[in-house]
């Protein structure tokens, strides 16, 4: 049993000690109670578990605490892809709920598996999903201050392996930040959050740059192939270099093996593989 997430790029939001001791502290105990969570459950429940702790948590950008785009509105986007069944779901640009990644998981179960804007509120809406406002006090100074593009690229994944050998993978995003409406991240594609029986990959970053690269999709692929994990995560991230592409990964095989990496410093993370580890 292993479990990988990440909270998108520490450059998202403030930069001081404080914030970076808080992140590593909230992403050590959600990893843990991941992990736990994973001992009892599928490799697609403890993703979908594991990413809405961190949707949950205002000190990333997704769920609570997301970015707000141009028009003053938080859209937020999250997928689920099922390494075991082949199953890809997810929401693009939904509004005023407190886990998109839920509605993913509830659109597993549906031939008409991702949604976006009014289509993915409605659903949502019909499903028993309540209005949640995601805003915070911080997002909103943000908003009217009007901040740098550097510090506005965040997400969450978990990527994780269960007792049967199953692989799955979630993502959730509140975008980049004053981003135009109707703007469709990578967070609920396959060039984002992708896996199949033979790897799981969750992205973060800039997601034109991950959709350029089609990562999430070559990494597993390139795995499935039978190249490594790791080399097939650093030839991918090699190939962006030509257009300076931003991007980090985690990602788990069905060896066993866990891997993460970024173009730029620094992605935030955590895993268990029976032993708790977090980023420095």
């Amino acid at each position: 049993m292993k479990l990988i997430i990440h909270g998108g790029f520490f450059s998202e939001s403030q930069t001081n000690q404080e914030v970076k001791k808080a992140k590593q502290d909230a992403l050590l105990e959600i990893v843990h109670l991941g992990h736990k969570y994973l001992e009892h459950h599928t490799a697609a429940q403890t993703v979908v578990y594991t990413v809405r702790l961190l949707e949950d948590c205002d000190l990333f950008n997704a769920g609570t605490g997301s970015q707000i785009q141009s028009d003053g509105k938080i859209r937020l986007s999250a997928s689920l892809m099922d390494g075991k069944t082949q199953k890809f779901s997810g929401v693009i640009n939904i509004e005023d709920v407190r886990n998109p990644i839920c509605v993913a998981e509830k659109l597993m179960d549906y031939e008409d598996r991702v949604l976006s804007g009014n289509g993915a509120c409605d659903f949502a809406k019909q499903n028993g999903f309540k209005y949640f406002n995601t805003e915070i006090p911080q997002r909103r100074k943000e908003y009217e201050k009007k901040l740098s593009d550097s510090i506005r690229l965040g997400t969450v994944g978990a990527v994780a392996l269960d007792i049967y050998g199953d692989i799955a993978a979630a993502t959730s995003t509140g975008g980049k930040g004053f981003e135009i409406p109707g703007r469709v991240s990578d967070s609920a594609t396959t060039a984002g959050n992708y896996a199949n029986a033979f790897a799981g990959i969750s992205c973060t970053g800039v997601g034109e740059d991950i959709v350029s690269g089609s990562v999430a999709t070559k990494i597993v692929t390139r795995v499935t192939d039978g190249m490594p994990l790791s080399i097939a995560t650093e030839k991918t991230l090699d190939e962006m270099k030509p257009y300076d592409g931003f991007a980090g990964i985690i990602g788990i095989s069905s060896h066993g093996d866990i891997y993460h990496a970024d173009t730029h410093p620094y992605m935030v993370w955590a895993l268990h593989d029976g032993e708790a580890e977090v980023f420095e």
